[in-house]
């Protein structure tokens, strides 16, 4: 079903510009303003065919995020875009941009054809649905979902209506990782045997045992922060950047650099519609009990693919992902590409050989941060053309619940049997109890 999807165009809808608009120009609320909000914005509205319309966030301004000394939020953010506007058209003064608490009234807006998902991983899957059902096409930031149940949900969601939504996997956008895959999928290591995807150790240290509640800063709409997550006390680091060690709003660092890695795993072992058939958590270290942070300060899993080839993620290496194969080694991280033997860096890539999609057909090398902007510019170029663009909802899917199922492994400590088709453990409730997370009313999905 997802590969009979992928590459389908439509036709574009008349409202697909705005009511209002231009026809060549896109209208684009952005739902999060912290670490990763703000740059992504800043991405989108350096395209001269796109209108930033709307921002939105929970916390009206603060510090607080993965840089102590920026301060972010819903109110800085509309403060950039419309100084950005405001010189652009040499006016002065521009005040176009509006700021809402709640990310419903950029959903409900006719004349915004775009949403730029940037809010923590469990309102991914809320928000997702929701704009697409409210015919919106999506940007939603790594990893995809919180849960491999929430992922097929999505994934419905954006066929059913008929969506474009690229997953924020800026690394399917890089020349480097690009022809890292092609190198890889066309034998130049010769049989391909093991891939070590790289993720981190925890980056923020968390409060242990005992820790106590802290007020509700002003400005900070916490109940709706929380949204679908369990209602629990206010600590100042269970928010902002550092949701993502918490169980309850993310999968630690396996889901954030440890999704880069695997997404790149996935491209090179031409799997990305698809997963691995076994997973065994072998190693981790976590908080003591009773600790605010939940997630593993450090781990290890392995997975085994049908055709034979082994995943390692771990959290040592130095981030990246390692393709090793019987006659050579491929490895790529944000610095680059190395290869064994060396002269694999001047290989060429045949006409009649496996050639991967590019998002910018131009972009031969890598530049700081230039694929990121590609992947931004890819995804706009696929709203207009109704293509679809280099990370599709599957592919995000897929590499999202590679994280997930690891997770399961290291907190159950064993071997599981996996069904990429089904998408579920093979005859183990225990597990399969673990793929879906419950969510607090009134949200659902």
């Amino acid at each position: 079903m997802a590969s009979a999807a992928l590459g389908s165009p439509w036709l574009v809808p008349a409202s697909v510009f705005g009511a209002n608009a231009p026809s060549n120009r896109i209208n684009v609320g952005v739902i999060g303003t912290g670490t990763r909000g703000i740059p992504d914005m800043r991405l989108f509205m350096h395209n001269g065919d796109v209108q930033i319309m709307a921002v939105c966030d929970v916390n009206t301004g603060s510090y607080g995020y993965r840089n102590e000394k920026l301060f972010m939020g819903r109110e800085p953010a509309q403060k950039v875009a419309n100084e950005y506007y405001a010189k652009k058209k040499g006016t002065g003064k521009y005040n176009g941009v509006d700021a809402y608490n709640d990310f419903r009234k950029i959903i409900d807006r006719d004349d915004i054809d775009v949403v730029a998902i940037v809010a923590p991983d469990h309102w991914h899957a809320v928000m997702t649905i929701m704009a697409a059902e409210a015919g919106k096409d999506i940007f939603c930031q790594k990893p995809l979902t919180l849960a491999i149940d929430e992922g097929k949900e999505m994934v419905k969601a954006v066929r059913k209506y008929k969506r474009i939504l690229q997953t924020g996997s800026q690394y399917r956008s890089s020349a480097a990782a690009r022809f890292a895959c092609e190198l890889v999928r066309n034998g130049r290591i010769g049989r391909l045997k093991t891939i070590r995807a790289y993720n981190a150790t925890n980056n923020k240290k968390g409060p242990g045992p005992g820790w106590k509640p802290m007020p509700v800063p002003e400005g900070f709409d916490y109940d709706m922060w929380l949204g679908p997550a369990p209602m629990v006390p206010y600590h100042e680091l269970r928010c902002i950047y550092k949701f993502r060690f918490n169980f309850d709003y993310s999968g630690g660092q396996i889901t954030n650099i440890g999704a880069h890695a695997i997404d790149v795993a996935q491209w090179g072992n031409g799997t990305s519609l698809t997963g691995p058939v076994e997973v065994e958590g072998l190693e981790a270290e976590w908080p003591p009990k009773g600790s605010l942070f939940t997630t593993a300060l450090t781990s290890k899993f392995r997975a085994k693919y049908a055709n034979g080839v082994e995943l390692i993620c771990q959290s040592t290496g130095g981030g990246g992902t390692h393709f090793e194969g019987t006659e050579g080694w491929v490895h790529f991280n944000s610095r680059g590409l190395k290869t064994h033997p060396e002269s694999l860096l001047t290989s060429k890539i045949g006409p009649d050989e496996i050639h991967l999609p590019k998002s910018n057909p131009n972009r031969t090398h890598d530049a700081p941060g230039n694929y990121y902007g590609d992947h931004v510019r890819n995804f706009l170029d696929c709203v207009k053309s109704r293509q679809e663009p280099i990370e599709p909802v599957e592919i995000g899917h897929r590499t999202a619940s590679i994280c997930h199922m690891g997770n399961i492994s290291l907190q159950l400590m064993r071997k599981l049997q996996w069904d990429p088709e089904k998408e579920q453990f093979v005859n183990d409730d225990e597990a399969n109890a673990m793929l879906g997370r419950p969510m607090r009313a009134p949200w659902k999905i």
